[in-house]
């Protein structure tokens, strides 16, 4: 999804929809929902959202789900559209997160279904959960900052994940993320310049 070679800064960019993200299967196929134009922020192909859900196809119906670094929402739109119970969307971007609102209300999803938080999502993370919350993760964030694995460090260190859940972790090519050591490796591929696995806890 957001591909950055820096850090944004959410108070000093203008940003406006443009462009689109289309989600490809479900009870919205089709649905074309609008992006913002935002430094750095790209939805995941949907060559890679098709090989992912078809992945995750006998286990995203009533899942509880988390959109890590969500940007466009695309995967959790497309969870969302495939019947999964409920997706929590982590956007530090103000706009971006607004824009995440704006979409979910188009899709006529209330508070029980999804819910945007505008706030880093390893702060997020950091705080301890008495019961763990989520089925299936997706994390897409920034290349080159190790957001990744610092996120599956607190996911796993702060009881978020249910058993046997399925986390989704994309990067940069070269990455060989390292993972709690619970965690197996399920499927694994690479498209152009960008690797994606996923793991079970």
């Amino acid at each position: 999804m957001k591909k950055h070679t820096k850090p944004r800064n959410p108070t000093a960019q203008k940003a406006n929809p443009k462009g689109e993200v289309r989600i490809i299967a479900g009870r919205w196929r089709g649905r074309k929902l609008p992006v913002l134009n935002a430094p750095g922020l790209r939805p995941t192909g949907d060559r890679i959202k098709e090989t992912l859900f078809n992945w995750l196809m006998p286990y995203i119906a009533d899942a509880d789900c988390l959109d890590g670094f969500a940007g466009s929402g695309s995967l959790g739109f497309e969870a969302l559209s495939r019947h999964a119970k409920s997706v929590t969307f982590l956007e530090l971007d103000k706009a971006v997160a607004s824009q995440l609102s704006k979409n979910l209300q188009m899709l006529n999803c209330d508070k029980t279904q999804a819910v945007v938080f505008n706030q880093s999502s390893l702060e997020f993370l950091k705080r301890p959960q008495n019961r763990p919350h989520f089925d299936v993760v997706f994390l897409d964030p920034p290349f080159h900052f190790g957001l990744a694995e610092q996120a599956a460090q607190l996911l796993t260190e702060n009881n978020w994940l249910r058993p046997n859940a399925l986390i989704y972790v994309e990067t940069e090519r070269e990455k060989q993320p390292k993972v709690p050591e619970n965690w197996v490796l399920l499927k694994e591929k690479t498209s152009g310049q960008v690797s994606y696995r996923l793991y079970q806890a």
